[in-house]
């Protein structure tokens, strides 16, 4: 650097990018077996303006770990999840599972709906063969090494962010 030149200032709070509508995602979780993952689930829909996440079974949010994101989303209890994806479903919303299948669409090459419920599998489980039946798509992230499958919510945070990019503004 000559003399003039200035580095640039770290600014590690920016303002947050203004959308021209609210997002139409939902993130439509299962009972998971940790609750962490739920935790950073919520701060992920919290950083990209998913105003819904809906949530099964007995669930425990850290709110040192879910952070903002437990004021600025709307979070959802239901017991289980399959009469949920019906409902959404009813609503309009195109009910989309990231997971591995024979069908499943690659998320690079995949065109989101706006109005879509993004359905994520248990971090075991995956998605169940009934929950399966009613998604209109499957979506799976190519895997280059082992293991087979990203973490639940790596996967869960590259989808979001596939739909983002998509829908830039809302």
């Amino acid at each position: 650097m000559s003399g003039d030149d200035k580095a640039p200032e770290h600014l590690r709070h920016k303002p947050l990018t203004d959308l021209a509508r609210p997002r139409e995602l939902v993130l439509a979780c299962p009972s998971f077996k940790s609750q962490v993952n739920l935790s950073r689930i919520i701060r992920l829909a919290g950083c990209a303006a998913v105003e819904k996440v809906i949530a099964c079974g007995a669930m425990k949010i850290d709110p040192t770990i879910a952070r903002d994101g437990i004021e600025q989303v709307s979070i959802e209890r239901r017991r289980t999840l399959l009469p949920v994806l019906k409902k959404l479903k009813q609503k309009g919303y195109r009910l989309v599972g990231l997971e591995q299948t024979d069908q499943s669409h690659n998320l690079f090459e995949y065109s989101f709906k706006r109005r879509t419920a993004l359905v994520i599998g248990h971090e075991r489980l995956g998605i169940t063969d009934e929950e399966l039946a009613v998604l209109d798509d499957t979506i799976e992230i190519p895997v280059y090494g082992l293991p087979y499958s990203y973490n639940v919510v790596t996967a869960t945070t590259m989808a979001v962010y596939e739909y983002c990019r998509q829908f830039p503004t809302g």
